[in-house]
C-alpha cells in the first residue's frame, strides 16, 4: 500500500491581462499582500492570440506573467483562485466587464498547472466550483502543450520564460542550495 506524504513545494505563478498598463502595478502591492514578493515579472506584450477578452475589457489586451518568492503547498491552488477572482470583481469596469484577468497556477518541476472555474473535460475539480487545468507537462528537457492548451501558453517565448522560471525552482529545490 503506498503511504500518503506531504506535496513537493510549488512557485506561484500568474497570468495576468489588462487593456490598463498601470493596473496591474496598482494590483502588486496587493497581489504581494495576499501570496508575497513577485520574485520575477515578464515584460508585457499584446495579446494577438483571440478576441476573447476584447468586448469584456474594451480594448486590446497586455499579457504578462508573475512568479511569486514563496514556495506553496500546491492544495492551496483552489483558495488562490478564489482570492484573484475576488481582485477580479474589485476592479470592473462601469460595464460589469473585468479591467484585469488574474489565471493562477503552479509551477513545478513536472508541469504548469491553472486554476479556471470552467469545468471541461480534461479538467479536475478541487473545490467550490475551481478545476486544475494541466496546461504544460514537462518532457524531454522542455515545456510541452497538450491539445487543450491556451496558445499564449504554448507560444515558444512563453515556454522558454516557463523553462527559465522552473530551472530557479530545481535550484532552489536542490538540497545543496
Amino acid at each position: 500500500m503506498a503511504k500518503t506524504r506531504t506535496f513537493a513545494a510549488n512557485r506561484l505563478i500568474m497570468g495576468t491581462l489588462s487593456v490598463e498598463s498601470s493596473l496591474l502595478d496598482e494590483l502588486i502591492p496587493l497581489l504581494e499582500e495576499l501570496f508575497g514578493p513577485v520574485y520575477e515579472r515578464s515584460d508585457a506584450h499584446l495579446f494577438t492570440y483571440s478576441d476573447y477578452y476584447q468586448k469584456e475589457m474594451g480594448g486590446q489586451a497586455w499579457r504578462s506573467y508573475l512568479s511569486f518568492k514563496p514556495l506553496i503547498d500546491p492544495s492551496a491552488l483552489a483558495s488562490i483562485k478564489i482570492q484573484t477572482n475576488e481582485l477580479e470583481e474589485r476592479w470592473l469596469n462601469e460595464n460589469g466587464g473585468r479591467r484585469i484577468n488574474l489565471d493562477p497556477g503552479l509551477l513545478s518541476l513536472n508541469s504548469i498547472i491553472l486554476a479556471t472555474a470552467k469545468g471541461r473535460t480534461h479538467r479536475v475539480p478541487l473545490r467550490e466550483g475551481i478545476w486544475a487545468d494541466l496546461t504544460l507537462i514537462w518532457d524531454k528537457g522542455r515545456f510541452v502543450a497538450l491539445p487543450w492548451t491556451y496558445a499564449d501558453y504554448r507560444d515558444e517565448e512563453t515556454c522558454s520564460l516557463f523553462t527559465a522560471w522552473r530551472e530557479t525552482l530545481k535550484q532552489e529545490l536542490s538540497p545543496s542550495s
